[in-house]
C-alpha cells in the first residue's frame, strides 16, 4: 500500500471483532509511530497500550465525561491506546521561554502529528482506529497512573474492524484551497 492509498483508505472504526490485537503488532505500530516529527525532535509523544478489559471498562465509566457514543464504543473495545505527551518541551528552543506565540499549545500540535502517525501505522498493519476527543484527561491519567510530567492528549480505540467502514464525503479541493 503506498502513502496515498494509506491516507485515503484510513477510516475512523468503531465496530471491532471480538479479538485482541497481539502485543507484538502493537509494538510494531509504536515502532513506526515513533518516527512522527516533533518540535526540536523532542519526541514528546508517549503511548500507553491497554488491553485489560477491566481498565477499558473503567475508562468507559469514568474517562469520557459520560459521552454515550464513546461509552458504547469502549464497552465493546478490546484495545485502547492512551496518547500522552511530555509537558514543557514543545515550542521551546533553549531555556524556559517559548519560541512561538502558541506557547505550550504546540505540545498539542505535536500530539496531533503523533496521533495521525499512529492511526496510519495501525491501518498499514490491518488495525482499525478511532480517536476519541470527548474525554476527561484528568480521570484518564488517574486510571492509568500516568507520570506527572505527562498530559493525556487522546484515547485511540483500536482493533480488527468488524465489517467495512464506508468513506465519508469530502469537500472539494476548491473549497479548502487558496493560492496567493
Amino acid at each position: 500500500m503506498d502513502a496515498i492509498e494509506l491516507i485515503e483508505g484510513r477510516r475512523s472504526v468503531r465496530k471491532f471483532k471480538n479479538e485482541k490485537v497481539d502485543r507484538k503488532v502493537m509494538k510494531d505500530i509504536i515502532s513506526v509511530s515513533r518516527w512522527a516529527p516533533s518540535w526540536g525532535n523532542f519526541q514528546v509523544a508517549r503511548y500507553t497500550i491497554i488491553d485489560d478489559d477491566e481498565t477499558i471498562q473503567k475508562l468507559a465509566t469514568d474517562g469520557v465525561n459520560g459521552f454515550v457514543y464513546n461509552i458504547n464504543t469502549l464497552k465493546e473495545a478490546k484495545g485502547v491506546a492512551v496518547l500522552s505527551f511530555v509537558k514543557g518541551k514543545s515550542g521551546k528552543l533553549e531555556g524556559d521561554d517559548y519560541a512561538t506565540s502558541k506557547a505550550n499549545v504546540w505540545e498539542v500540535f505535536d500530539a496531533g502529528i503523533a496521533c495521525q502517525t499512529f492511526c496510519l501505522a495501525a491501518h498499514a498493519k490491518g488495525v482499525g482506529t478511532c480517536v476519541m476527543g470527548v474525554i476527561s484527561d484528568v480521570s484518564v491519567a488517574e486510571i492509568i497512573n500516568l507520570p506527572e510530567e505527562e498530559t493525556v492528549a487522546a484515547l485511540i480505540v483500536y482493533g480488527y474492524e468488524e465489517g467495512a467502514t464506508a468513506p465519508t464525503k469530502r469537500k472539494e479541493v476548491d473549497e479548502i484551497l487558496r493560492f496567493i
